[in-house]
């Protein structure tokens, strides 16, 4: 309903238009008793020639009602499914980071795409069709107590049956719509799994498993399907019979009141045609169903997005430009369902002008540990402050303006170079600003040799450039920003040694002014910082500069020396 609302003049339109549509059914409706008697039976000429101008009329009523109904529904119906999607859109990108952990990416695309679509069809196109339907149903019965009640009250006896065949199929739609809905999504999640990783599928000769996978899960959203479809016909079948015992009774009673004196021949066409039409009524009732149930299974996984709570968000505390003072008291963190800390007990500080590498083996706790940082992650226990306070006192959006981050997973669009590198909140930085965090990134030298320059489109997650090139071009991005805290993880991990290189002095005119925090995998990276963060399990086993881990002989020598042997080797 909430959504309906800025739509109320649209949908109040497409109502006028079917009121008249079944005004204009009942209408004919009336019409056929007196074109029997008048014309066939008393053969009454002048009324002979009234009568098609009076049918051509109605029909343009109609045909201008119908016109109205159908396209301010589909306004609103269409206008709807934008607003869920974009809501839906928004919401996701205001949700804790865990909500990303739980759920992958296809099934949110899902939501936004399918669900969407559906929900509005229920509410819409299903509501359109159920009342047209009903008003439809309802001026033919209309009809029908006009032409004789009798007749028309035998035949309402029927009612009872269709309306609990419907609540029937309604429960079994409803059954089965569910189970519909997540078995797409488990199919798309197949595909996009096995086609993401083609490269692997390929090497270990995976695609008959694929394949195999595949097949077993359309196998079983087809099988779903054709319940549904059974369903349908089964319902439709059996309202179509109920109808022609309707009719069957009809005949049988408008015969005795015909005997009677009580019918004439056009009120029994009158009574038949309002019958035969209000047969397709029902069926279209019935089939209605389908749809309805769906944008109900999809109301469900859509408003539970659309429900969901916000990232907190309560800071007041003012910030323009943060000193960078960043210190961990007894951070613990945990995942959901996880019995084991993914963080335990993390203390240090980290200032302005330093830089703090954090190392360990995989699974150690290191990207969770700066996640928490721009609060992408809270902290189970513990405390985090910047500048002496605590993150939670600052709004989210001041905190992470403080932040530059280059991360594993590159994130680029597909856009131009310039695009790319002036994101978000840095798109209004000149072209000189741009250039020179490209030089400073070691960029400008591949950006040069590009068709268009800094104007090249580089394609869907810059699917045009190599994996090198995409990290620079995210170091670019955070050097613009000129954040007072710089967040490395791995992040010249996809660049060769001598790019490394050029990228680690650049990064080194940034360090005077700045708190930076630096994952690392290779610690030949990490010699010059002036502290080492060592994490084993999620606790923090060692801290120090690289010549004081050495001399102790403890867990950072022991990884130091195995790289140094690999390395030799």
């Amino acid at each position: 309903m909430g959504f309906t609302r800025p739509y109320r003049g649209v949908l109040l339109v497409a109502m006028v238009g079917m009121l008249l549509e079944g005004a204009a059914a009942g209408a004919f409706g009336l019409l056929t008793k007196p074109m029997v008697d008048e014309t066939f039976v008393a053969r009454n000429q002048e009324f002979s020639l009234l009568m098609p101008l009076a049918i051509v009329g109605i029909f343009v009523v109609r045909g201008v009602a119908g016109y109205l109904s159908d396209l301010f529904m589909a306004k609103a119906g269409r206008g709807i499914a934008r607003d869920m999607r974009v809501g839906a859109m928004a919401k996701y990108l205001r949700l804790p980071g865990l909500r990303f952990d739980s759920e992958p990416v296809p099934s949110m695309l899902v939501r936004l795409g399918s669900d969407s679509d559906q929900v509005a069809q229920a509410a819409i196109d299903s509501a359109k069709v159920m009342l047209q339907q009903s008003l439809q149903v309802i001026s033919m019965l209309a009809v029908m107590l006009y032409a004789s009640w009798r007749v028309t009250f035998v035949v309402l006896l029927l009612a009872p049956a269709i309306a609990w065949l419907m609540d029937k199929v309604g429960k079994r739609y409803r059954r089965f719509g569910h189970r519909v809905q997540e078995s797409a999504t488990e199919l798309m999640l197949a595909a996009d799994q096995a086609l993401s990783n083609q490269q692997e599928v390929k090497v270990y000769g995976a695609q008959a498993v694929e394949m195999q996978r595949y097949s077993s899960l359309a196998n079983e959203y087809l099988r779903l399907n054709l319940k549904v479809e059974a369903t349908r016909s089964i319902s439709s079948a059996v309202v179509q019979l109920t109808g022609a015992v309707g009719l069957a009774l009809m005949l049988f009673f408008a015969g005795r009141e015909a005997m009677e004196g009580r019918l004439t021949a056009g009120g029994f066409v009158q009574l038949m045609l309002a019958m035969m039409a209000i047969i397709p009524a029902l069926k279209q009732l019935t089939n209605v169903q389908g749809m309805l149930q769906r944008g109900i299974v999809s109301a469900d996984r859509l408003f539970a997005v659309l429900d969901a709570e916000d990232e907190p968000d309560s800071g007041q505390r003012p910030l323009q430009r943060t000193q960078g003072v960043l210190e961990f008291r007894a951070v613990q963190a945990r995942y959901p369902g996880q019995t084991q800390a993914a963080l335990s007990r993390i203390s240090f500080i980290a200032r302005p002008g330093t830089v703090t590498a954090i190392v360990g083996r995989s699974g150690s706790g290191k990207s969770t540990l700066v996640k928490l940082i721009p609060r992408f992650y809270e902290p189970e226990s513990g405390q985090i402050l910047l500048d002496g306070h605590a993150l939670n006192d600052y709004p989210l959006a001041a905190l992470r303006r403080q932040v530059a981050m280059v991360g594993q997973q590159v994130m680029l669009f597909d856009g131009s170079v310039v695009r790319n590198v002036a994101y978000g909140e840095l798109q209004q930085a000149d072209a000189d600003a741009v250039a020179r965090a490209l030089r400073a990134a070691n960029a400008m030298e591949f950006v040069n040799q590009l068709p268009e320059g800094v104007d090249t489109h580089i394609g869907a997650k810059g699917g045009k450039l190599s994996g090198g090139q995409r990290q620079r071009l995210a170091i670019a991005r955070a050097m613009l920003k000129d954040a007072p805290i710089l967040i490395l993880d791995e992040a010249t991990a996809a660049l060769d040694n001598e790019s490394e290189r050029l990228v680690q002095e650049a990064l080194a005119t940034l360090i005077p002014d700045r708190t930076t925090l630096v994952i690392a995998h290779r610690l030949s990276t990490v010699e010059h910082a002036d502290q080492v963060l060592v994490l084993d399990e999620g606790r923090l086993v060692e801290q120090g500069t690289h010549v004081e881990l050495l001399a102790r002989g403890g867990l950072y020598a022991h990884l130091h020396a195995m790289q140094f042997r690999e390395a030799g080797t």
